[in-house]
């Protein structure tokens, strides 16, 4: 099981994670950060072993075996303004990214929106919900899944999932990952507000659908043309013809 004191140790932030919550059991973290009126201190973290209802993007399933991987959630309470939010969503990525390539020097890839991958397979995912009063953000949360030790995934998936076991062919330290990714998560927080361009640039560096046609699936309306690029806010850049459209959300692929 999760060693708190290891995790405990190995955190060296001010306020992310200094309120950490475990959980054996839940529906889902963000639900339980987003909805439970017990939850209100900036920098909580919530962690379950296992989720019941755990969620992707358009509530999609994520599945999870139990105590082998990390299923966690970042409840924000500051007053962001609406355009950086979706940089909150690509520092999270990176965030899990800086951490694995620290820890396991493996090579990752980022995936527009939130996606983190290994050798064009899915190690993680992010998911931010929020609950607004009027145009003001009461809280943002920030629902981080890892494969970490989970040896295998039967099924079918639209991406293939890999794990850091499957990757760095060893079982790893739960607790020495997630306090590296919140020790980063809190530092790249920081620097989102001081130096956005600094959180795209890395983005960037991570992505390797930049220049390439793409294909994109929003609800019930494709899109087809070339990522050129992501604005100042974190949004896809499609160019299209002689025009360029700014896209909010979809699922992206190789056309």
């Amino acid at each position: 099981m999760f060693n708190i004191e290891e995790f405990d140790i190995k955190l060296d932030t001010e306020i992310i994670g200094r309120n950490f919550v475990y959980c054996d059991e839940v529906e889902s973290t963000n639900d339980l950060l987003l909805k439970s009126k017990d939850f209100n201190q900036h920098g909580t973290v919530l962690m379950a072993e296992f989720q019941t209802h755990g969620k992707g993007r358009k509530n999609r399933e994520w599945i999870s075996n139990a105590a082998q991987n990390l299923t966690f959630s970042i409840l924000l309470k500051q007053n962001y303004p609406e355009k950086k939010i979706n940089i909150i969503n690509l520092l999270s990525s990176l965030s899990v990214a800086q951490a694995l390539e620290n820890l396991y020097q493996l090579n990752i890839e980022l995936k527009w929106p939130n996606d983190v991958l290994v050798n064009k397979r899915k190690i993680a995912g992010i998911l931010l919900e929020s609950v607004s009063k009027g145009k003001k953000i009461e809280k943002l949360v920030v629902g981080i899944g890892i494969n970490v030790n989970q040896p295998n995934f039967p099924g079918k998936f639209e991406i293939q999932p890999t794990s850091v076991r499957k990757e760095f062919k060893s079982i790893v330290s739960r607790e020495r990952l997630l306090s590296e990714v919140l020790n980063i998560f809190e530092n790249l927080l920081a620097t989102a507000f001081e130096n956005s361009n600094k959180i795209l640039n890395d983005w960037r560096e991570r992505c390797k659908m930049i220049g390439e046609r793409v294909k994109i699936i929003q609800d019930n309306k494709t899109l087809v043309g070339v990522f050129d690029d992501i604005d100042e806010e974190g949004y896809l850049m499609l160019k299209s013809e002689d025009k360029i459209e700014k896209i909010h959300y979809g699922d992206v692929s190789l056309r």
